[in-house]
């Protein structure tokens, strides 16, 4: 049990950060309340558990594997250009203040968190994190303890994304919808920035990739 809440306070760690999906995360509970701002988080749940499951069956050396890696940042990139230039562009749309009902649906906004969630960076973190831990679940016999440790990090990133949007559903009521528009702007360039840094990366991966063909 205490490595249990140990990795729940490494999940908070991690989810403490901003990143995109933070950020995609916050644009959308300032717009549209609590439950499309949560909806984004567990879209990005979804794709960390499905990355466990991975881990568990075996497949970190694929997910390890340069020529897997690379394509998915430009993947990665197109996904967050998407979602940012869309939220510039509708950065008046869909904005409901409190006591309104969104006019965004559950389902996309769920669907924004699950492609903000697929990207080498995050899979490169499950790889570093729990590949140990497979490897010394399996070393002591304990198959199931690395589910546990995996399932502490899920509900420390689940925590952090309630108390987020606890505060940001009190924040909104006090904010003015051009103030909601301009933070949506904001928003989309954070995202396009990471779009940018992903995009980088995959150069240089293909720019391995080629000097170890050439070797």
């Amino acid at each position: 049990m205490g490595l249990f809440f140990t990795y729940v306070l490494v999940g908070l760690a991690i989810a403490m950060p901003v990143g995109a999906i933070t950020v995609e995360m916050t644009k959308q509970g300032l717009k549209n309340g609590f439950l499309h701002g949560w909806a984004v988080g567990l879209g990005g749940m979804t794709v960390d558990l499905l990355l466990i499951i991975f881990l568990y069956l075996g497949f970190a050396s694929i997910l390890q594997n340069p020529v897997i890696q690379v394509p998915m940042w430009i993947v990665g990139a197109i996904f967050l250009l998407f979602i940012g230039f869309d939220s510039i562009k509708n950065a008046d749309k869909d904005i409901t203040v409190s006591g309104e009902k969104p006019k965004k649906s559950f389902i996309s906004s769920y669907r924004n968190g699950f492609l903000v969630a697929i990207s080498p960076g995050n899979i490169v973190f499950w790889l570093s994190v729990f590949g140990t831990v497979l490897t010394n679940s399996y070393d002591q016999n304990e198959q199931g303890l690395f589910f546990i440790l995996a399932s502490g990090v899920l509900t420390g990133i689940l925590i952090h994304d309630i108390c987020l949007l606890t505060i940001l559903a009190y924040t909104r009521k006090l904010m003015s919808r051009k103030m909601i528009k301009t933070i949506s702007i904001i928003a989309g360039l954070l995202l396009i920035s990471f779009a940018g840094y992903f995009i980088y990366e995959f150069i240089v991966g293909i720019s391995n990739l080629v000097d170890i063909a050439d070797f």
